[in-house]
């Protein structure tokens, strides 16, 4: 009982914690103060404005706002906070770096910011998630401080390094943490190519799809389409049926997926299909289909197999 009650505990409290910074950097997209910075410290000291704040450390100090080491993946693999010090540390080839981040309401958090953030205060699409990575622990300083416990991450595909089972298919297979994938060129593509990731096209400017190929370092890295079909049978129980809305949602945020009551998300497969095109499954909370993907469309999150 006592277990249980602190696994609900967590999940509240990352659920609350979510919502309240999305609000945040909604306003700030509403505001035009969500782009346009060249380091997380002056992002953060904008954010500060709208969801407060009560200590920030720079990336030499992190310690000061965060757990010395927390333990990472499906085997609990520890690792030590302070070697978390740049955007590439949390798995993101921003160059920026990483800053400690102490909340009003005791969440702790390790953050790094994206220069490439985009805004519109005329979208509703737009909640910024995608400008940040983040781990923070809704505990503080107390224990366990375990992913998936009490530890929970916001576009942070890996630690140190570190790619670990976050989701794990019925089937034994285990992804990492989901993430935006950043864009690539065409001159970065073809380097991949001649690289053998497994890429044979590439798309003229910001191509989003080959961006998640070269982060999981490979098609073969990443999720086919029979594995999203599994993906989509294990979130909503038979593909083909009427599905339990909360059922799904609440499973695909537990999972880190970035999604809510009313939007769904995509995932990027492996599969290529022109230098235009690469299949992407959506997953809705009532419904999950296959459309066209543009490898240019920037809100279809990526999976690497676990490492």
């Amino acid at each position: 009982l006592v277990q249980n009650y602190q696994e609900r505990a967590w999940k509240t409290s990352a659920e609350v914690f979510e919502a309240k910074l999305e609000e945040a950097l909604k306003i700030m997209n509403t505001q035009q103060t969500l782009a346009g910075y060249n380091t997380t410290e002056d992002f953060v000291n904008e954010l500060a404005k709208h969801f407060k704040i009560t200590k920030i450390c720079k990336n030499d100090e992190i310690m000061s706002c965060f757990e010395d080491k927390v333990f990472w993946g499906k085997n609990e693999l520890e690792v030590s906070t302070s070697n978390l010090r740049t955007s590439l540390d949390l798995g993101q080839d921003w160059n920026t770096e990483a800053l400690g981040l102490q909340f009003a309401n005791g969440t702790t958090g390790i953050i790094a910011y994206n220069p490439d953030c985009r805004q519109n205060p005329y979208s509703n699409q737009i909640t910024g998630v995608s400008c940040i990575a983040l781990l923070y622990d809704t505990s503080g300083f107390k224990n366990p401080n375990t992913l998936n416990k009490d530890l929970r991450t916001i576009n942070v595909p890996e630690l140190d390094g570190h790619k670990p089972c976050v989701i794990e298919l019925s089937d034994g297979t285990c992804f990492s943490a989901p993430f935006y994938p950043e864009p690539i060129t065409d001159e970065e593509c073809r380097q991949l190519i001649n690289q053998d990731y497994g890429i044979k096209r590439c798309f003229q400017t910001s191509d989003y799809w080959a961006g998640a190929v070269k982060a999981c370092g490979g098609t073969d890295k990443m999720p086919t389409m029979a594995q999203l079909e599994q993906l989509a049978n294990d979130l909503y129980d038979d593909v083909s049926g009427d599905f339990n809305n909360n059922r799904n949602n609440n499973l695909a945020i537990e999972m880190g997926f970035i999604s809510s009551a009313y939007e769904g998300f995509y995932v990027w497969s492996n599969y290529e299909i022109s230098q235009h095109n690469a299949e992407a499954r959506y997953f809705y909370h009532y419904y999950t289909t296959v459309p066209v993907s543009y490898r240019f469309d920037s809100d279809r999150q990526a999976l690497c197999l676990a490492e």
